[in-house]
């Protein structure tokens, strides 16, 4: 069975135009980039289209590739002071020259609808997320529209990035799940996966993943997004896989998620911001 994205993400992004239309006004998101990084580019400027779309004011403030930190510092104090910025994301990654953690330390955590400044990251372990990373939120909505319940599932998440694996483990976790975290030092990788009721994979390698390494019947989650031979593939076999398990696309899964979680953020920032 394939796991669509696109059916999860349009109920998202219903239920945001609905709420926006319900909540008065319109959102504002603001887009810091720096840089010419040319997936950023594209990554934002689908944002700012979806934005739209739901009714959100999105913005993007760009600086140079050459930008200092004083100056991206200054740009993120002026956006937290600014009361039609209801949230606030700073597109990754940003030239090595800059300190991509210390800039979204600066992140008002009221506007950080990315949920990676570190007081959203530590109220998701302790069970009380406010903003939560938007991918692994994503997973969660499509787990949640597919009925696949993670309480009392044994889950492997394979990746232990800030921006997906750790919180995607967290939010799991919190959901009842039993729950291992494997990465690039894991041995024998496939013995931890084939245990795996939900297995999430977030590491950027293709094919990493193999059908002997999934339990049949199991829910393979596919957040990789890698270039082979100039088209987007995951970090799972798909062919393979697809018949032995309910399985993500790539391109067509988790990934138009992310952009309708990241709308759902931002409402919910402009809603707090009005209590």
């Amino acid at each position: 069975m394939i796991l669509e994205g696109k059916p999860v993400a349009e109920k998202i992004l219903a239920e945001v135009k609905e709420g926006i239309e319900k909540f008065g006004f319109s959102p504002g998101l603001a887009i810091v980039r720096v840089g010419e990084d040319s997936a950023s580019k594209t990554y934002v400027g689908t944002k700012l289209k979806r934005a739209s779309e739901v009714g959100i004011t999105a913005k993007e403030y760009h600086l140079k590739e050459t930008a200092s930190e004083d100056e991206l510092i200054e740009l993120i104090h002026k956006l937290n002071n600014d009361p039609t910025v209801h949230g606030m994301i700073l597109q990754l990654p940003i030239p090595k020259h800059l300190n991509a953690n210390m800039a979204l330390e600066r992140i008002d955590p009221q506007k950080d609808v990315d949920g990676l400044h570190p007081e959203s990251l530590g109220k998701l372990v302790e069970g009380e997320p406010t903003f939560v990373p938007a991918t692994p939120m994503g997973v969660m909505e499509l787990l949640n529209y597919y009925k696949i319940d993670p309480g009392s599932a044994e889950a492997v998440v394979v990746g232990r990035s800030n921006l997906v694996g750790k919180p995607m483990a967290a939010l799991l976790l919190n959901a009842n799940a039993t729950v291992e975290v494997c990465h690039s030092k894991t041995k024998e990788l496939g013995s931890h996966t084939k245990r795996a009721e939900i297995l999430v994979v977030a590491v950027g390698k293709p094919n990493l993943i193999t059908a002997d390494m999934v339990r049949e019947g199991a829910a393979v989650i596919d957040v990789g997004m890698n270039r082979v031979e100039g088209k987007l593939a995951g970090d799972v076999d798909f062919e393979a896989i697809e018949k032995i398990a309910r399985v993500t696309p790539v391109p067509g899964g988790v990934g138009k998620l992310t952009v309708a979680c990241l709308m759902k953020n931002v409402l919910k920032a402009a809603e707090k911001s009005q209590r």
